[in-house]
């Protein structure tokens, strides 16, 4: 897609067309975004230190690396009206065509889909595709939390002892993100799980423990990405994006806050579970539609232990790719 600002200048942004997928800007245009690292994370199945494979890389490294990117950023790409359009194009029975090439190309595991690939009408649909029962299978050890989606994770023990949340003289604040002080103080000191979802990941959400969720809370807000690439640069994304909250009162673990971000091209969160219905581990919350997202799951303090791998590794500031259902820590006592 083409997008005029003016007669004589033109900006092309992430969204290419229909047909082509993004649009990947040359060589001479993002010179300048290439000083932002590529992307390491720590699988936890292969043991390995791996390097993320980005869709959309040099757009993002555009958009968020040079000043005419970070331009069209401010002029369109956190807009609203951005996400919903290319929603409306990922919605379109057209976009079913960038189905195959997208499996074959991130090497999805077409035997875990719950249905063909060749069944979804659009490319959404896929997206949020729903897997195998059996598929992401429930941490078996009993006081086990577990890790809400697929994706690459941070773990904080003491949320007020993580410098890392700090990034180019930022503060990422609690009480911005939730906008409720009262919550604010009450995980103040609690731990905090950060899930990134990239579009290459299952994209639906679980709850990471057995209890009675709450009705669910919209706090309106932006739609930038919630890559590193853009966190790098602009870590207060976290907590000025548009997000969703839900506090869910456990037996074993008290109060249980988790939170959906949205994110470009991910205007909208579904959510499939009933307030005031009781959940078992691991079911079934919602799903986002096409794009990046994350989700954050927040603690009280001194009720969970986070596995020593993902401290270790959060420490770092390396995240962990792990899976809806695996464990993500204890809890305490």
């Amino acid at each position: 897609m083409l997008l005029n600002l003016d007669r004589h200048f033109n900006i092309r942004l992430a969204l290419g067309n229909a047909q082509t997928g993004p649009w990947v800007p040359d060589a001479t245009t993002i010179k300048h975004s290439l000083r932002i690292e590529v992307i390491k994370y720590f699988n936890r199945y292969t043991r390995r230190v791996e390097t993320e494979s980005i869709y959309g890389e040099s757009s993002l490294r555009w958009i968020y690396g040079t000043p005419l990117g970070k331009l069209a950023l401010h002029a369109l790409a956190k807009r609203a009206v951005f996400s919903k359009f290319y929603g409306w194009l990922m919605n379109r029975p057209s976009s079913r065509k960038r189905i195959a090439p997208f499996i074959k190309r991130y090497h999805l595991q077409e035997a875990e889909f719950q249905r063909p690939a060749n069944s979804f009408e659009n490319f959404n649909e896929f997206f949020y595709r729903k897997l195998k029962p059996g598929a992401r299978p429930i941490a078996s050890v009993e006081n086990a939390i577990i890790f809400p989606a697929d994706g690459r994770h941070l773990a904080f023990q003491d949320y007020s002892a993580c410098p890392g949340l700090v990034v180019k003289g930022q503060v990422f604040k609690l009480e911005e993100l939730i906008q409720d002080s009262g919550l604010a103080r009450t995980y103040a000191s609690g731990s905090l799980l950060i899930s990134r979802l990239c579009p290459v990941d299952y994209h639906r959400f679980h709850f990471p423990a057995a209890g009675l969720p709450g009705a669910t809370f919209l706090i309106e807000g932006h739609l930038q990405s919630v890559s590193p690439i853009a966190l790098a640069q602009r870590i207060r994304i976290l907590s000025t994006n548009r997000r969703c909250r839900t506090e869910l009162q456990t037996k074993q673990i008290g109060r249980v806050l988790t939170i959906e971000v949205g994110a470009t091209c991910v205007g909208g969160f579904s959510y499939t579970f009933l307030p005031g219905q009781p959940v078992e581990k691991g079911d079934e919350k919602g799903f986002f539609r096409f794009g990046g997202s994350l989700t954050m799951t927040l603690f009280e303090p001194g009720r969970v232990r986070f596995d020593a791998d993902l401290l270790d590794n959060s420490a770092n500031l390396l995240e962990t790719y792990a899976r809806m259902g695996d464990q993500a820590g204890l809890r305490v006592g």
